[in-house]
C-alpha cells in the first residue's frame, strides 16, 4: 500500500493554507513527495468556487468587515461555503492516478470516509442524490455536516472538505450554504448534544479516508514536510 503523511496545521489563514497546498500540489506532480493529507482550522472565511454564484452570498462587504470573514474566490468546484474555527478542513492531495482516475468515484470515497467517521459516533449520515457532501437527519430535512469542494490537475487532487465539528452555525447564515436555498448547516456537536472536541474526530476521519483510498496513513510534523518542499524547490530552482 502507498503512504499518505498527514499534517496538522492547526489554525491556519485560508491564503497561507491555499499557497502551502500548491506547493504541495506541484512537488506531488513531480514525484518528490508521496500523497499528503493536511488538516487545519480557517479563521473565518467564506470562499466562492468555480461555478459558484455571488448571488449566494448574503452579507454586504460592510458586513464582513464587521464580523471578521474574508472572502476569497477559489479554484475548487462547488458554490459559496464558509470555514471557520470548530471546523476539520482536510486537503488530501493524492495523486489519483497511482489509485484510480475518477473524479466521481474520488467524490463519493470522501463522503464515504466522513460517513463512516460520523457513525462511530452514533450519528447516521447520507449522501443526497444531486447533492455533494454529507447530511444528517430525517427525511426531507436533513442538514449538511460535511461540504467537499476538490480541483483535480493532472490527476493530482487539491481543495477537500469540511466538516462541522464545533463550528458556530450562524456564519451560514451570511450565505446560502453551497447555493443549496432551504437547506441548513448542522455540527456534530448539535447533532450529539454535547462538546465535541475535533480531536475526537480527526483521527477517525484519517483511519477511514486510508480505508478508501488504499492508503497507509502516518502522522509527520510540519517541518518534514517543509524540509522536502524546500528540496524539491531547490533542486527545480537550479535546474531552470
Amino acid at each position: 500500500m502507498s503512504t499518505c503523511s498527514i499534517i496538522d496545521l492547526g489554525l491556519i489563514p485560508y491564503a497561507q493554507a491555499w499557497e502551502l497546498q500548491k506547493r504541495v500540489v506541484a512537488a506531488r506532480k513531480a514525484g518528490a513527495i508521496e500523497d499528503v493529507l493536511l488538516f487545519c482550522e480557517h479563521p473565518h472565511v467564506i470562499t466562492q468556487g468555480r461555478s459558484g454564484n455571488r448571488a449566494n452570498l448574503l452579507a454586504s462587504e460592510n458586513v464582513l468587515r464587521q464580523k471578521g470573514v474574508e472572502y476569497f474566490e477559489s479554484t475548487r468546484g462547488g458554490d459559496v461555503t464558509y470555514h471557520g474555527p470548530g471546523q476539520i478542513v482536510g486537503y488530501p492531495i493524492l495523486n489519483l492516478g497511482a489509485i484510480r482516475r475518477d473524479v466521481v468515484w474520488y467524490v463519493r470515497q470522501l463522503e464515504e470516509a466522513m460517513i463512516r467517521a460520523t457513525e462511530e459516533f452514533g450519528i447516521r449520515a447520507a449522501r443526497i442524490a444531486g447533492k455533494t457532501g454529507i447530511w444528517a437527519g430525517e427525511n426531507g430535512a436533513e442538514e449538511k455536516l460535511a461540504a467537499i469542494g476538490v480541483h483535480i490537475s493532472r490527476w493530482v487532487t487539491s481543495h477537500g472538505f469540511a466538516y462541522n465539528v464545533a463550528t458556530d452555525l450562524r456564519y451560514f447564515e451570511l450565505i446560502v450554504p453551497c447555493g443549496i436555498a432551504g437547506r441548513k448547516a448542522t455540527s456534530l456537536e448539535k447533532l450529539l448534544q454535547r462538546s465535541v472536541a475535533s480531536a475526537e474526530i480527526k483521527p477517525l476521519l484519517a483511519k477511514y479516508l486510508g480505508e478508501v483510498f488504499g492508503l497507509t496513513i502516518r502522522t509527520v510534523g510540519r517541518s518534514e514536510l517543509f524540509e522536502k518542499l524546500e528540496h524539491f524547490e531547490q533542486a527545480m530552482a537550479v535546474s531552470a
